[in-house]
């Protein structure tokens, strides 16, 4: 049996593992507007062109699983990637990809998560 190739599928969304110290709650009311329509936006494209597209834009970047300065949940392995999107001006939303699915852990709204130099 062929491996699926999640890249050329679209993106799902996972809000299970939402830290309650980072979360989509603890954000304005326009910072949860944005996320909606962030996740609306990124529902249209591919994995690959997620990947492909700006940082700052609708693209991802890689982060460091050292810089993180909040609590990494217990389940995460040592092997997970983690990786943001801007869901509102350069707010991030961090977590990590299993297949096509974003499961997303932080809402990085104050900018304290991690170093975004």
């Amino acid at each position: 049996m062929a491996k699926a190739d999640y890249n050329s599928e679209r993106p799902t969304f996972c809000l299970r593992f939402v830290d309650p110290n980072h979360c989509i709650t603890c954000c304005s009311h326009d910072d949860k507007a944005a996320f909606a329509d962030k996740i609306r936006r990124m529902s249209f494209l591919t994995w690959n062109e997620l990947i492909q597209a700006p940082r700052h834009g609708m693209g991802l970047e890689t982060i460091d699983r050292r810089a993180i300065k909040g609590t990494i949940p217990a389940h995460i392995t040592e092997d997970v990637t983690f990786i943001a999107f801007r869901f509102s001006g350069k707010k991030a939303m961090v977590g990590y990809r299993t297949e096509g699915m974003f499961h997303i852990v932080w809402f990085d709204r104050d900018y304290d998560l991690y170093d975004h130099s």
